[in-house]
């Protein structure tokens, strides 16, 4: 069923068929709302899903998001209570010894935090003449729209909000840093130890694509695979800076499921339409401790 309404500032919202994206794209779902809609009209469509994870070459090639090392939670629209563990201030431990007592996880103190949601997103100007292909439109949406939020995300986890609601993980207080005049590809395995110093494991890495294709060549790549470690590869971190942690023990990503397309009509900087795409999400941090920094000296 579809259903149609004009707002006063003259806004077309389409609620369709398939709003949590089980078998169908956002895609697809704008493009007939876009049809349907009164020409000159602004468009917006919403979504029970978040949208970056209907990005379709997820399901073709192994290239993993920051959000793809963490565990997911679907939550209702609001900000969400979880179990954070901090570490004491004063006479903490940095290494495990031999028994539970003597471990760094022996003086974690337990508290109940609180993770604020926020709203993240892209938008792109529409090219001349897109609207008038429905089909084309779609795989605009799609494949580039999508990859671009993709990114945003990446950002958006890495370096925090810009209102500050998600913390960024290269900034996170507890975080534990090493620091090297070596290249970080020759330490991963000895940071990856260092993670687990505080009862974790290392289950994930994130790093440039640079850092990457090195692992790549050298072959350590293939090794970490079969430890269980994966690898988000991203433009969002620097060349001298590689990220370890155990990000689904650490971390959990929240989704309200709160999404949005919106078409508007001569927003873009050039007077043309313009698509924007928002999903809400927040961010749990429960051990920052169990993230490694690992970072290269006088190299950017």
């Amino acid at each position: 069923m579809t259903t149609q309404t004009s707002s006063p500032i003259n806004q077309t919202r389409q609620l369709l068929a398939d709003p949590a994206m089980t078998e169908s794209t956002p895609g697809s779902e704008f493009a007939q709302a876009a049809a349907l809609g009164r020409g000159g009209d602004d468009v917006t469509v919403t979504f029970r899903a978040y949208l970056p994870t209907a990005f379709p070459l997820f399901a073709e090639r192994p290239r993993y998001t920051v959000r793809q090392l963490m565990k997911m939670a679907t939550i209702r629209d609001g900000n969400a209570y979880y179990v954070h563990e901090p570490r004491p201030e004063r006479g903490r431990r940095e290494l495990s010894g031999t028994t539970f007592d003597t471990t760094p996880e022996s003086q974690f103190e337990l508290k109940l935090g609180e993770a604020a949601l926020t709203d993240i997103g892209v938008s792109l100007p529409v090219p001349a003449g897109l609207l008038e292909h429905p089909r084309l439109l779609a795989s605009f949406i799609d494949y580039r729209l999508l990859v671009r939020f993709g990114t945003t995300e990446n950002q958006v986890l890495l370096r925090g909000s810009d209102d500050g609601a998600v913390p960024g993980l290269l900034e996170l207080p507890d975080l534990r840093r090493i620091t090297t005049d070596r290249a970080p590809v020759d330490l991963l395995t000895q940071a990856a130890a260092l993670v687990e110093e505080t009862g974790g494991s290392c289950d994930g890495i994130v790093a440039h694509t640079a850092v990457y294709w090195q692992a790549v060549e050298s072959g350590l790549l293939g090794r970490l695979a079969e430890a269980g470690v994966r690898i988000s590869r991203t433009r969002m971190i620097p060349k001298n800076q590689v990220l370890l942690g155990d990000f689904r023990a650490a971390t959990t990503f929240l989704d309200p499921g709160v999404a949005e397309l919106r078409l508007r009509r001569g927003a873009a900087p050039d007077g043309g339409d313009l698509l924007e795409a928002t999903s809400r999400m927040g961010l749990a941090v429960h051990l920052p401790q169990h993230f490694v920094l690992l970072e290269q000296e006088g190299a950017g």
